[in-house]
């Protein structure tokens, strides 16, 4: 049963629990009660922002995290509507889905349509803050997300679609300082690619049985008891793109030190996995939350 946080709202007595009680489904839709995806989208986000600052030897600007911060939140729950939009007929074929507001009638098609066009008229307002490199391309991922929740139809390999758009942040926010990228931004992009792949691969495991009946692809299908081999594969190119983004940005020996507590931190996740274990594949899964913010310690660092 859904969370029913919201509900216990007595602020404003019977009318703020009544409000409250409206805006649930749209806060789930959202996934804003639970952040882990706008953790996964910011990363990058942070990462190339500051990259191009410690390039420049100065701190990352707040002004310019925060924005990121808020467009990943935003923009985030833009994206899982969407995808629940397209995906609703699935959802309520798949125990772990069933439940979210589309599939079970708590959000009509409609209003669901309304609600995306309000969070992208947010995200929009956001980007516009930034310069025109910045915004370009803001809204040249538009195509990547678009495609996405189409992939798994058509490909065993989804995971790599997601990569692509959720990792675009490393370039923007390295255009966000200097106005163009550079090669050391374009390997944080490929790495985070490899990062997303390992990570969602973990995540997919858990609805592998009900994807199997529905026909539905994934990496986790494709790979099955081999996952933990391609997760190593996966992981040690995030790794070496990074370092190569290290290197290419002249950090030093500190920010080696932090790439390798975050390499650490990968092989963890893989000498932890039980495949399946759904409850364990989550747990993991979120802990790449982590792994974001050692790789960020790591390149700010690299001031000293």
């Amino acid at each position: 049963m859904p969370n029913e946080t919201f509900a216990n709202i007595t602020l404003m007595g019977g009318l703020g629990r009544m409000i409250a009680k409206r805006l649930h489904p749209y806060i789930r839709i959202a996934r804003f009660d639970n952040p882990i995806g706008s953790w996964l989208l910011f990363w990058p986000c942070a990462w190339g922002l500051s990259l191009a600052s410690v390039q420049a030897q100065i701190w990352p600007s707040f002004y310019l995290l925060s924005l990121f911060g808020l467009g990943a939140v935003i923009m985030r729950g833009a994206g899982c509507v969407y995808n629940d939009l397209i995906d609703r007929n699935f959802d309520g074929q798949v125990a772990r889905t069933k439940n979210r507001p589309l599939p079970s009638g708590q959000i009509s098609v409609l209003h669901a349509w309304l609600f995306l066009c309000t969070l992208c008229a947010i995200g929009f307002i956001i980007l516009i803050q930034f310069d025109i490199a910045t915004i370009a391309l803001g809204f040249m991922s538009l195509a990547l997300v678009a495609i996405y929740p189409f992939m798994k139809r058509i490909t065993w390999w989804p995971q790599f679609f997601l990569g692509l758009a959720f990792n675009w942040g490393a370039l923007m926010g390295y255009a966000a300082h200097w106005g163009d990228i550079s090669m050391g931004a374009i390997m944080l992009y490929i790495g985070g690619i490899f990062w997303t792949m390992g990570y969602d691969t973990i995540y997919a495991h858990q609805d592998k049985e009900d994807d199997a009946i529905l026909g539905i692809k994934s990496s986790a299908r494709r790979l099955g008891q081999h996952s933990p081999i391609a997760l190593y594969v996966f992981y040690t190119l995030t790794l070496f793109c990074c370092g190569l983004a290290i290197w290419d940005g002249a950090l030093g020996a500190y920010s080696w030190l932090g790439l390798a507590a975050a390499g650490g931190h990968l092989f963890w996740q893989i000498r932890r996995l039980d495949i399946d274990n759904s409850a364990l594949c989550l747990r993991l899964f979120k802990s790449n939350r982590e792994f974001g913010f050692l790789l960020w310690l790591a390149i700010l660092v690299g001031l000293f």
